[in-house]
Parts: structure tokens; sequence; C-alpha cells
């Protein structure tokens, strides 16, 4: 993922479209680093009547964040502004945009606006947004370019390259020397940028200005070459091959040929770019989402991620409780078993106490040990002896080892048997918690946790709110028009499996792992054989044999699924059923949301 140069070319035209000509009404900051610009326009419709737009203009140069984006959404505002937002409210308010525009292709955007200064004359000032990582910055400037304040000041005690400070001239650092890539030559790009002993991709970002990683990988696969190349091992056909698909690439964004598109590796925002990436199209492992605007692009990647960064976050004290508990009873397992082993020969035992009650007559006392035919097997066995006891005494003590062992054996098998659906159920929370989206998610494992013990019980403060939320199941339409439900968590599994299915819905779930129940809702039809691929793939897909590629799914209907009393939540047993064996990638079904 990259705010690289191309994205920023396609955000700069977008916001040229929407919002050149219009007037800043209204300016904020939320952050500190943040800036919220309201932003009306008037423009003619077909019929030639006025229409009054207006758009929200989010600006974060937060460190960890650097973006800009068009938003239909508002932020409250502090009490008192920041220094800087005062500044911008004194010489920007009610101006006007003039245009929008990226220097080279470097992430820079630069606005250039007009404004009546105090007396009355028509004034021109610029405000430079970079997007550079922790360097980036918003600079507001007069029309010499003189910086009047920016969101960040840097003294040279910060930065040796540049100051941004009051009364400074405004500049653009060029320390790493790259190309623009609008003006490189066949000549420039084959000699400098592929004469360096580099690997392709790397040669390419590091020589060029405006390109990620991701692009330039993009490059070289429009090239049919690899990454892993190095400039030393291409022949002078492949270079001019590689020179020719960069030129073609220029050219798409030099007439805004844009296609804002979306990368998904496994149900997750994993690249976004705003250029077609073909270098994904045959892998099985990525899904590419299509974007109206760069903007929603920008939204729809980041409010993902920053979602699921914040369900990690609140789920990790959870996953911590979890995991223990796991690494505990995995440990009591292996020593229970341990232990089992260990009694495995009390059989043994009692051969011995029997044979001493058929042949000890034939002891006088003070052997250490006798040595008979085992009628049990026909052959010879020879059995130790305590020579202080007679052979009463060691055929009580072999009997009495023996009902020891036996009653351990009896306990410990009952003991492996509560360890083990005790695992089971933990790994049933983990993988609930691996598949979590909401807060109403996550409260849900919370209360399974209390009620099974592993966690103390806490009044909740609010119960009767009703704004809570309550975590409801993931919804799946099959290609045959199905309704799919999968539970998120151990009480929903319960729900869907004996309230919302009937008897004739089939049930899906990962065979011998923890996953979650898939119920598929016939409405009393024959299901296609898609359709029961499609439900088998959401059940590998949402259970712990997910990371494994495919997985083995046990199907049948729901009549035959019964649930013992007194089990835990999510817990079932069948005695008959199908199976199949399925890719774990659910990429194609559609879900649905509400």
């Amino acid at each position: 993922m990259a705010l690289d140069g191309i994205v920023i070319s396609s955000l700069v035209d977008e916001l040229d479209t929407n919002i050149t000509g219009g007037r800043i009404t209204k300016i904020a900051q939320p952050e500190k680093d943040e800036l919220l610009l309201t932003i009306k326009r008037s423009t003619q419709d077909e019929n030639g009547k006025t229409v009054r737009n207006t758009k929200r203009l989010t600006i974060s140069v937060n460190p960890s964040l650097p973006l800009i984006y068009l938003t239909d959404t508002n932020k409250t505002s502090p009490l008192t502004a920041p220094t800087f937002c005062m500044v911008l409210r004194k010489h920007l308010n009610n101006c006007g945009i003039i245009s929008v525009s990226q220097m080279g292709l470097e992430r820079v955007i630069k606005f250039e606006l007009e404004h009546l200064n105090e007396m009355g004359d028509l004034c021109k000032k610029f405000l430079y947004v970079e997007l550079m990582g922790k360097h980036s910055n918003i600079i507001f400037c007069d029309d010499n370019n003189k910086i009047i304040d920016s969101i960040k000041h840097i003294s040279l005690l910060v930065s040796s390259v540049r100051e941004v400070l009051p009364g400074r001239e405004y500049f653009i650092p060029d320390t790493q020397h790259k190309y623009d890539p609008f003006s490189i030559t066949e000549e420039e790009f084959i000699n400098n940028v592929l004469s360096k002993p580099l690997p392709l991709s790397k040669a390419v970002y590091a020589s060029i200005t405006g390109f990620s990683p991701l692009m330039s990988n993009e490059l070289i696969y429009r090239a049919s070459l690899s990454e892993k190349n190095n400039t030393q091992e291409l022949s002078d056909m492949e270079k001019l091959h590689l020179y020719r698909n960069f030129s073609e690439m220029m050219n798409d964004i030099s007439e805004k040929k844009f296609t804002p598109v979306i990368a998904f590796k496994d149900s997750m925002p994993a690249e976004f770019t705003s250029l077609e990436l073909s270098m994904y199209e045959k892998d099985d492992a990525y899904t590419i989402k299509s974007c109206d605007t760069v903007s929603s692009m920008l939204f729809d990647y980041y409010a993902t991620k920053e979602v699921m960064s914040r369900i990690n976050q609140k789920s990790a004290d959870l996953r911590k409780i979890t995991n223990t508990l796991l690494e505990r009873n995995y440990k009591k397992y292996d020593l229970q078993t341990k232990q089992l082993k260990d009694t495995e020969k009390c059989d043994k035992y009692k051969v011995y106490g029997e044979l001493l009650t058929t042949y000890g007559y034939e002891l006088k006392g003070g052997e250490k040990k006798l040595t008979c035919e085992n009628y049990y097997t026909g052959k010879e066995i020879t059995i130790p002896l305590d020579e202080t006891k007679s052979a009463v005494d060691n055929a009580k003590k072999y009997f009495d080892k023996y009902a020891k062992l036996k009653r351990t054996f009896e306990a410990l098998n009952i003991q492996i048997a509560e360890t083990k659906e005790e695992i089971e159920h933990l790994e049933s929370i983990s993988n609930s918690l691996d598949i979590a989206r909401q807060d109403s998610d996550l409260t849900a494992i919370k209360r399974e946790l209390s009620d099974c013990g592993y966690i103390k019980k806490h009044h909740e403060k609010n119960k009767g709110n009703k704004n809570t939320g309550k975590s409801k199941p993931l919804h799946y339409i099959s290609s045959d028009g199905f309704d799919m439900f999968v539970g998120k968590n151990n009480y929903q599994n319960d729900e869907l499996t004996f309230k919302i299915a009937t008897g004739n819905d089939w049930w899906f779930h990962a065979k011998a792992s923890a996953g979650s129940h898939v119920i598929v809702k016939t409405e009393g039809k024959e299901l296609p054989d898609r359709t029961f691929e499609e439900a088998a793939r959401l059940a590998a897909h949402y259970s712990k044999a997910c990371e494994q590629g495919k997985a083995e799914i046990d199907y049948i209907q729901k009549k035959h699924i019964k649930k013992p009393n007194g089990s835990k939540p999510g817990f079932v047993v069948y005695y008959t059923n199908y199976s199949m064996t399925i890719s774990t990638d659910i990429t194609g079904i559609q879900e649905v949301t509400e």
C-alpha cells in the first residue's frame, strides 16, 4: 500500500473537478495535524439551473497516516481553535479555489486560492499539502511563496535540509535526485535507471519520482519480467520493452485514465492504487475491487484497516486470556496422556496376581521370582517377587497395584475427555476472535468466557441501553439465490443451528477443526451442487483450517444434529454425514451488508 505520486495525481484530478471554482466557507482543525475544509460551489445542470453543492475536504498530515480525501462526514471542532486554524480563517475566509495541481509527480498538492484583503484588493495565496510520511505538512504561503504559517514548524535543529517557518521561502527539497517521469527520456531510462546494480523493482522506484514499490512491480509485470530480476540480467530488448510499458503507463496518467482499485487478500484490504493492477489477476489469493472515486477508495481502504486495527486492539486482552488457557490445557492434556500410557501395564499386574494365586503353592518362601506358564497365552512367564512376603501377600500386592492403576486409568479417561472438550471450546473461542468485526462481536465472546467461568462476571452499567447493538451472523447469498448464514461466535452457532435452521436446512462445519456453523436455508427446495460448494467454502474459510488453503467439511441436514444436555455453547453431535474437501477461498461469494 502506498499513497504514491500516481495516487496523488488521480486525487488532484478528482479535487480539481469537484472543488475548483468553489469557495471555502468553513475552516476547522479537529485534530492537531488535521484540517477539515467546507467548500461550496455552484454549477449548472442540464437544464441550465444553478445547483449548489457542498463538499468537505479532509486533510490529515498524521505521520503514520497522511491522507487527503473528499468526505460527507463532519467532525466536532475544539472550543478553542489552534493558531494555524486561526491564521487560515483570517486570510482564507470565503476565499475562492482557482486551481488544484500537483508538483510534477511529487506527493505534493498545490491549492491556488484567491481572496480579498483588508483593503478590498484581490490577493492570491497558496496552500501546499505535503504527504510524505513522517515529513508530511500543510504549508500556507503568500503570492511570493513566502511561508505565512504551517501546521508543523520545522527548524534547522530538526531538519538540515529545509526550514519550515514563517518568513522563509517555500521550496520542495530535492535530496533524492530522482528523475521526473514526465520528462525522462528513453536514453536516460535505459542508461541511468537500468544501469544501477539493483533488483529491477528497486531500481525503478529508487530512481523515478512518484513510483512506489507496488507500481514498480506492476510496471515490471506488464513488461513480462520479474521484480527479482537484476538490472544487469536484462537484454537490450527487455530494457526497451520495459521503457515502452513505462511510457504507456505515463500516458494513462497524463490523459487521466485512472481506475481506483483496492486489492483484497483473504478478505482484508492489502493494496490500493489508481491504475489497473493486472499483476494480481491470476493470483487466487487476491480479489480486486473497483471504486467509483479515489476518495471512496482511500476511505474504504483506511476505514476497513482502522476497524480491524481497533478490533484487534480491543480483543488483545481476550486473546491473551484465551491463549493462556489454551496453553495450560495443552500442557495438562500432554501430562494426562503420558500418565494414561503408564497405566497400560495394569492388566499385567492382574495376570501376575492370578498366576500367583494359581501357582503360589509351589513356593517355599524367600524366592525372588516365579517362573510358570501363562495360561492366557500358553507361554512361560517370570514374575518378580518380594522375598520377604508370602505368595498370598505378593498376589495381593499385584492385585492392589492393578486396582489402583485401573482407578487411575478410568479417572484419566474422564479427565482427558474433559480437557479435550475444554481445548475444543477454547479453540472455537479463539476462532471467534479471529473473525470478529464489531464491538458487539467482542461483547458476545466476553459474555461466553464469563458464562463458562473463564473470567469473572462484571455487572455492566447501562444494562438497559438498547444502543449497544447485537452481534449478528454473517449473511451471504449463493450464486443460485439461497441464503447462507455464518455464526461469528458459539452463541450464534447455537442460535443458527437450533432456532433459525429448520429440519431440511443444510448444516456445514469444518471436520476436526474449530470453526463457524454454516446454515443454508433451503425453503423446501433442492440445493444445487454449486450452493453446496459455496457453503462448504464459507465453513472452511471461517475455521482454524483457513490458513491451510483446503479443508475437509462435514455437511448434513439440520434434523440430524443434536446438542447433548449440559454441553458447551456451539457443541453438537451427529452420527451420519457427508464430507467434501474444498478450498478456503470465498472470492466471488456475495455478502449481504445492512
